[in-house]
């Protein structure tokens, strides 16, 4: 658990020749070994929210958190029709009500399943908040936390209300992480009915990681990207019939065609204890700023 009079026909038609080889540029990045490399659909690298349809995706999330405020303790009483579209969080209102969903207080992570000496909880009531920056850029801030006396981390996992239960579509936020620590992860992925993609995921003081493990199980897709957790980074997935990419910056970090799910899945947005290396130390936090994220439905043409 863990996204193209005769003697004026020559210039006119060389033109749109040009033209069609510069859009074939845009649409293709090299490979380090010469080969094209597929672009992000939507060419989603930079810091503003992108808006509106590109290729086979149409938006049906836009969020750049710019409008109010949420403040701790407003991902509060999550406990409603959870797992399903209908979700909601009572101490959310407005547009983050009809919006977002999280994971509610007390449902365990996933060290929890693996042995790990030191564990998760989530916690969005004290973990999750929208608010601005100091450059005014609004932003979720997803702060993890381990109490002074040693209990469980307090974790987050956010799910976007539009894109739960849903086949197919494409997947971007862009997301830094500004205070590290070691201990704290994320997975955010898709999965059920034993399928399952990930992406971002790693623990933070790594670098970010793609994985794809097939339907009905096989040897997992691992495909790391490289790219540091403390910088700013454009991430997406896009998720079609048979396929499956992973982008970072609108580079294409992973590829898979195998057993690739063809059922509605939700986006979670999970942030959690690690589950490698070592664990949260007492009284640490550390923390992953999102400053928007967009979603899409596959399909529409």
């Amino acid at each position: 658990m863990g996204s193209h009079a005769a003697p004026n026909r020559r210039p006119r038609i060389l033109f749109v020749s040009f033209g069609l080889l510069l859009l074939a540029a845009l649409l293709v990045v090299p490979r380090a070994d010469g080969a094209p490399r597929p672009a992000d659909a939507c060419r989603a690298t930079g810091t503003e929210l992108p808006r509106g349809d590109c290729g086979p995706f149409w938006q049906v999330l836009a969020e750049d958190f710019n409008g109010d405020d949420v403040p701790l303790g407003g991902f509060s009483d999550c406990d409603h029709r959870v797992d399903t579209s209908a979700a909601y969080c009572g101490g959310l209102s407005g547009t983050y009500r009809d919006n977002w969903w999280a994971y509610p207080t007390g449902w365990r992570d996933t060290a929890n399943e693996r042995g790990r000496d030191v564990v998760g909880v989530y916690h969005p009531e004290d973990t999750v908040s929208v608010g601005r920056a100091e450059n005014g850029d609004g932003r979720m801030r997803i702060r993890m936390w381990r109490p002074e006396d040693g209990g469980p981390v307090h974790a987050a996992a956010v799910v976007p209300r539009a894109v739960m239960q849903m086949a197919y579509g494409k997947y971007s936020a862009r997301i830094k992480v500004t205070r590290l620590a070691p201990g704290y992860k994320s997975a955010w992925l898709h999965y059920g009915g034993g399928c399952e993609m990930d992406h971002p995921e790693g623990e933070w003081t790594g670098t970010i990681t793609a994985f794809h493990h097939p339907c009905g199980g096989g040897e997992q897709g691992y495909y790391p990207s490289g790219d540091d957790w403390t910088e700013w980074h454009t991430v997406s997935t896009e998720w079609t019939p048979g396929h499956v990419r992973f982008f970072v910056d609108g580079r294409q970090t992973g590829h898979d065609t195998r057993n690739v799910p063809d059922r509605p899945l939700s986006w979670v947005l999970q942030n959690e204890s690690a589950l490698e290396g070592p664990g949260a130390a007492p009284g640490s936090s550390a923390e992953l700023d999102v400053t928007w994220v967009a979603a899409y439905a596959y399909g529409w043409k």
